[in-house]
């Protein structure tokens, strides 16, 4: 099949999006690739597709494992065999898939960048025939990207294993020293980038500033049609706000990785089948969510990054109609912002001493625990060690981009098995244990599969076929799986903490003060930026962020909120930036009277002239000292 056949087949699309099919003719054509492509723009296309139409299997690094959980699964539905391997799946299970994809079972893998360093996952991946290496959020290679992790460092070392083997780098958002160092850092043979515009037409920006919010949230909210998000910093917020909407006759609903995984997904699709007009979340929401049709995204605090900013406004018009994106903020929203940073980072010895503490917890000894995997209660270990709870959630996403844990906030994993043993040494158990064989032939009819893989199984289904409660069937199997006849993985949907290396001796735990202090610059640089979008009100919102991404000849929206504001000066774009050119640099050499601003932006007419002053002075660029004269601010 031709990749067009493939794209019908699979996906039921007739034609690819901007951009797509040239990316892929890159791949297949054996050249390296960087694909910059907005939120929203169908990345995962363009490294599926190939695999699809290649001999092989294509490898998949992605840091996320909700995310990759999530895309395995909606290949699986298409009928495509895609797997993952990630920290704290048992060993068994790991061999199984390794397995698989040596002879050929599967078309993709998705694995983690920390799996690339092990030696077993190495020796395998000597032995797999690859057609692509797909590095998903390829922004985290970069030190200069808003979610640097060291662990990718490691995806240029794995090329020597695949002589020939493509890349495809693929990242939503990256400024252009972040795309110079992604295609150096992955050793690409040429540089090679496709790249669509981050504008978005069909997408209006606002910024307002406004103490009162909540009443602001419901005049937007009744004013524009169709469903939205709200996205705020903390999980008790999303649930006030969400309160708050409901009382206004505004059907509403919260998401937040602190509830469990049915309840999260029940209010998903709650939204997504708009029996809920409007849902309140953290930015744990919106990854994976395929929803088009969204009107309006509600920015209730400020973000951290434009980088993050513009990857969850950019979830508001995926259909192309007219939506909204709209920032609330008012100045002490700005210093929280700050202080948060500041929070987020802990100082190297507190979070050297967590992470001992972690392994004392967990009495995992030094030198051993990778992959194993343990429910977590933060608040419990933090009370143990007398920390404060912030400073040990902010020590582990730390601890976590450096490639040494997992922290997994409660995502459901369902009840699995594998049956490990051959069917003649199962039979004989049978045989010998006949109180054992209802239940095994029970297992064996419900379960296709369980002596080539690990199947997910549900104990309440399986207790209806063997007339036994769940917890009943939960004891047999684990009573089975003691007699070393299989592998039983029970269900959790709990927080967990995983060691994604073997445990390290805290002495000897490098962190830089270099990276350490590097890294909280670049977010202190990010934040500033963000800042200074939301207090800036000279530029339009749509040019100031593409600008931010490196476009800088660009047109003004004419519908954003500073947009709004300059239409009322009755200047075309040319007029107004021809006076911004002649007044600026003369306003910074000093101050000077009205009439030597009108001589310096001959021809324009002095009627114009005027106007645009006034707009400067109104938004705070112009100032005005004590004898009347005009300077820039």
């Amino acid at each position: 099949m031709n990749i067009q056949q493939i794209l019908l087949k699979y996906w039921g699309y007739s034609s690819f999006r901007p951009l797509q099919e040239e990316i892929i003719l890159s791949v297949l054509d054996g050249k390296d690739t960087l694909a910059l492509l907005p939120t929203g723009g169908g990345k995962s296309i363009t490294f599926q597709v190939p695999a699809m139409a290649s001999e092989g299997l294509c490898l998949v690094i992605s840091p996320l494992i909700a995310l990759m959980k999530d895309q395995v699964d909606n290949l699986r539905k298409r009928g495509i065999k895609a797997v993952a391997i990630y920290s704290g799946m048992h060993p068994d299970e790991i061999d199984i898939i390794l397995h698989g994809c040596r002879y050929g079972d599967y078309k993709l893998l998705y694995v983690s960048p920390e799996r690339l360093t092990t030696v077993k996952f190495r020796d395998a991946l000597r032995k797999m025939k690859v057609n692509l290496l797909a590095i998903d959020e390829a922004h985290c290679i970069s030190q200069w990207g808003y979610d640097f992790r060291p662990p990718y460092l490691a995806i240029a070392d794995i090329r020597q294993f695949l002589p020939g083997v493509p890349v495809l780098a693929l990242t939503a958002t990256a400024i252009p020293r972040v795309i110079d160092d992604i295609q150096a850092k992955l050793e690409f043979r040429n540089r090679n980038l496709f790249s669509k515009s981050f504008e978005r037409k069909n997408l209006t920006y606002f910024v307002i500033r406004e103490e009162n919010k909540f009443s602001r949230l419901v005049k937007i909210i009744q004013t524009v049609n169709g469903c939205g998000i709200i996205y705020v910093r903390n999980r008790r917020h999303t649930k006030e706000i969400s309160d708050f909407l409901n009382k206004k006759k505004i059907a509403s609903t919260f998401y937040h990785a602190g509830l469990n995984a049915k309840e999260r997904e029940k209010r998903q699709n709650e939204w997504i089948r708009e029996e809920k007009k409007v849902i309140a979340a953290t930015n744990a929401f919106g990854m994976g969510i395929d929803k088009s049709n969204v009107r309006f995204v509600i920015h209730f605090d400020l973000p951290d990054s434009i980088e993050a900013y513009f990857q969850e406004a950019g979830r508001a018009g995926r259909d192309e109609k007219q939506s909204f994106a709209v920032l609330l903020y008012e100045k002490a929203d700005i210093d929280n912002a700050r202080q948060n940073l500041d929070l987020s980072y802990p100082e190297i010895q507190k979070i050297r001493a967590i992470y001992n503490a972690l392994g004392n917890y967990f009495q995992v000894p030094v030198g051993s625990g990778q992959d194993s995997s343990y429910n977590f209660d933060i608040a419990a270990f933090a009370d143990q060690y007398n920390f404060q709870t912030v400073t040990v959630y902010n020590s582990l996403k730390f601890l976590e981009k450096e490639g040494l844990l997992i922290l997994s906030e409660g995502l459901h994993s369902p009840s699995r098995i594998f049956i490990k043993t051959d069917k003649e040494t199962l039979y004989r158990f049978q045989v010998e244990n006949p109180s054992f064989d209802t239940f095994i032939k029970a297992l064996i009819r419900s379960y296709s599969g369980v002596f080539s893989e690990f199947v997910t199984i549900n104990e309440n289904e399986l207790g209806r076929r063997t007339n036994l409660a769940a917890h009943q069937v939960a004891e047999i199997l684990t009573r089975l799986e003691k007699q070393q006849l299989l592998d039983y993985i029970p269900a959790t949907e709990k927080p967990t903490i995983i060691f994604s290396q073997d445990r390290i001796d805290a002495k000897d735990l490098v962190i830089s003060k270099e990276h350490h202090s590097n890294r909280l610059k670049d977010a202190k640089e990010r934040l500033e930026s963000m800042i200074y979008y939301a207090e800036s009100v000279h530029r339009c919102r749509s040019q100031s962020l593409l600008a931010y991404f490196g476009e800088f000849e660009t047109k003004r929206c004419g519908r954003c909120d500073v947009c709004i504001e300059r239409n009322k000066i009755e200047l075309n774009e040319l007029e107004f930036n021809r006076i911004i050119d002649s007044l600026k640099p003369l306003l910074k050499s000093g101050h000077y009277p009205l009439e030597r601003l009108v001589d310096a932006t001959a021809p324009v007419q002095e009627e114009k002239v005027l106007r645009a002053i006034q707009w400067l002075v109104d938004n705070g660029k112009i100032g005005i000292d004590e004898e009347r004269k005009y300077y820039w601010r």
